[in-house]
């Protein structure tokens, strides 16, 4: 396998991702979307997960394709932002057909960044809360090309000891499919080695794409880690797409083989105070020649994108006025 010419989630063509980030706020929102309604799945491991319209895409549910997946900050708030990602997408003219109306599906997950030193007067005030405005510039944003770090959903997000961030990236398969991860990091644990400065994910690190630093020289001891944050305060959203033609029921058995790819990159992950959770999305443009080794190879493939675009979401995360944690950056002093 090797990166995609972007290294990104968009190089499974037809898809979107745009970003919506209110630095005040320290909080943001990511949509990924596509040209045309797609299959998606999800499955959850956290103990604590906040997410809307998910239970539509269990594989016996009426409803086959989506107009949109949705990560976004704001704990329980943020769930509006898929309100404003179906106003959006309802003035495209997109949507389920009901008679004259149309109703956009858009299924999406939150994290917890209430307490990471951004200004959530809003919430105290009884202003208009503003997910719905950011799900919708997300969605109006939505290009090949987007930025990853402290942006999106990943603005204000936080790791157990740096500061978290937005992070993707992709895997050409020898039979031409195409596999990507988009990934917002919030997690209560780690994503680096003890003290230093390498990541987890690094046996699956491709070229010197978050450092090059390789593996950990020795990593520490096993230990009973301490929930460092509070309750709530954490979760690592992600989803992970193929441009493969998938059921629902395939598409989920891709979401639950990714979170292969949080525990590696992860450590402690799917604890009882995160929410993780994977959406899969296939936009169906390439048939499975052989269906047993083609969906071996995505699930796998999936778990590995998804590790890889964790460290990445760390590795380029960027400092901001009023952060509670050190950037990796800051700490490490990366260069370049």
């Amino acid at each position: 396998m090797r990166p995609g010419p972007g290294n990104l989630i968009t190089d499974v063509a037809g898809f979107r991702v745009g970003n919506a980030s209110d630095p005040v706020l320290h909080s943001g929102v990511t949509v990924l979307t596509a040209d045309r309604p797609f299959t998606a799945a999800v499955h959850v491991m956290g103990g604590a997960p906040g997410s809307r319209e998910t239970d539509l895409l269990a594989p016996d549910r009426l409803v086959s394709e989506v107009d949109a997946l949705v990560l976004s900050g704001g704990s329980a708030f943020g769930l509006d932002a898929c309100s404003g990602v179906m106003a959006g997408l309802r003035a495209m003219g997109r949507g389920y057909a009901v008679g004259e109306q149309r109703v956009p599906i858009v299924s999406g997950a939150i994290l917890f960044d209430l307490l990471n030193g951004g200004d959530k007067a809003w919430a105290k005030e009884a202003v208009t809360s503003p997910y719905p405005a950011l799900g919708r510039a997300a969605l109006e944003a939505a290009a090949v090309d987007f930025t990853l770090g402290s942006v999106g959903a990943g603005t204000g997000a936080m790791t157990g000891t740096l500061k978290g961030g937005l992070g993707s990236a992709s895997a050409l398969l020898p039979s031409g499919i195409t596999v990507g991860a988009l990934v917002a990091v919030n997690a209560l644990g780690q994503v680096t080695a003890g003290d230093g400065p390498w990541f987890l994910a690094a046996p699956f690190e491709e070229g010197a794409e978050f450092g090059g630093l390789g593996p950990a020289p020795a990593l520490p001891a096993a230990a009973a880690p301490l929930p460092m944050k509070r309750m709530g305060e954490a979760t690592t959203i992600a989803i992970v797409a193929t441009d493969a033609t998938l059921t629902k029921a395939e598409a989920h058995r891709v979401a639950v083989a990714a979170h292969d790819g949080m525990a590696r990159a992860i450590c402690p992950s799917h604890t009882l105070i995160d929410g993780d959770l994977v959406f899969a999305a296939a936009s169906g443009a390439r048939d499975l020649h052989d269906p047993l080794t083609d969906l071996f190879q995505i699930g796998h493939s999936a778990a590995v994108c998804l590790s890889r675009a964790i460290a990445h979401a760390v590795w380029l995360a960027s400092p901001q006025r009023g952060d509670l944690q050190p950037c990796w950056s800051e700490r490490f002093g990366r260069k370049g």
